[in-house]
């Protein structure tokens, strides 16, 4: 049984020493690296999601024309858009809009109306969008100003960023465990080492090579999850305690997990004992056999 031991085979792991403290210390960093991939990459893949569904849905027009023909050119794009098949609405944003717009890269004091800005009209679609091909044809012959940014250039590479960033995530969090295993093995194979004589003598009164790795699986499974939850709760209290951050209008929020993903991090320390599990028996009856 995983918790419930046998103080006979036990004797052959030591309870404390190197190769424990080096087994928790090694479980409670990888899990705290972890959840901290696991936070920055389910956060990039929010992010990226909400900018792509929301660039779908929308698209901009701007304005270009001399000082006396923008309203003019503003009305008439309007009134073409709001003929337009598939759009939902339109409307000019107006000037402190447009700051705000500027404002992560010029700053909040930038006089808007005295400078050459292009206006830019906000264009809703309806869910089955409409065809662009044909609204910028309509605009070239009845708005010469205008210029129609559907945004598709801008959803490809977001959708792109968006996977790369998951599959970052998930390649990291595999590199961990595989460093975790390693070092649980490194400690599996150090105690087994060191307790050779006691290994010896469980052999001659009749021990077998499974109950012997039982006991090294047991205790390093253990010491695993111990050290793992104790990880998890070090970086789930760190992650908490983030400030909310908005960076050049909100490309990079606050860090964190949200609703189920919140489960991610309680798996972590059964992923960690999974791993330890499986990296003790290997390297124990590796060790057995050669000693046999």
């Amino acid at each position: 049984m995983l918790f419930g031991g046998d103080r006979q085979a036990d004797r052959a792991v030591p309870p404390t020493g190197f190769t424990a403290r080096l087994t928790i210390f090694t479980a409670g960093a990888m899990a705290f690296l972890a959840v901290f991939v696991l936070a920055l990459s389910l956060t990039a893949g929010r992010v990226a999601d909400r900018w792509t569904e929301e660039l779908a849905r929308t698209s901009t027009l701007r304005i270009s024309a001399p000082e006396g023909q923008v309203d003019a050119q503003v009305q008439a794009a309007i009134r073409v858009l709001e003929t337009t098949p598939g759009v939902a609405s339109a409307r000019a944003l107006t000037d402190d809009e447009q700051r705000a717009l500027l404002a992560p890269w010029f700053g909040p004091d930038l006089p808007v109306e005295s400078l050459p800005i292009p206006q830019l009209i906000e264009i809703f679609e309806e869910a089955g969008g409409y065809d662009a091909t044909g609204l910028r044809a309509r605009l070239q012959a009845e708005v010469p100003g205008a210029l129609l940014d559907d945004h598709a250039r801008w959803r490809a590479p977001l959708v792109a960023a968006a996977e790369r960033l998951k599959l970052l995530g998930y390649s990291a969090v595999i590199l961990i465990a595989g460093a975790t295993a390693a070092m649980i093995t490194l400690a599996a194979q150090a105690a087994l080492a060191a307790n050779a004589q006691v290994i010896q003598v469980m052999r001659l009164v009749g021990a077998r090579d499974v109950y012997i790795a039982g006991a090294f699986v047991r205790r390093f499974t253990l010491r695993a999850l111990t050290g793992a939850a104790i990880g998890v709760l070090v970086s789930g209290v760190a992650v908490g305690l983030l400030p909310e951050l908005e960076v050049a209008g909100g490309i990079l929020e606050g860090i964190g997990f949200s609703g189920a993903e919140w489960l991610w991090v309680l798996a972590i320390p059964i992923l960690a004992a999974l791993v330890a599990f499986v990296a003790t028996r290997a390297a124990a009856f590796r060790t057995l056999r050669r000693h046999a």
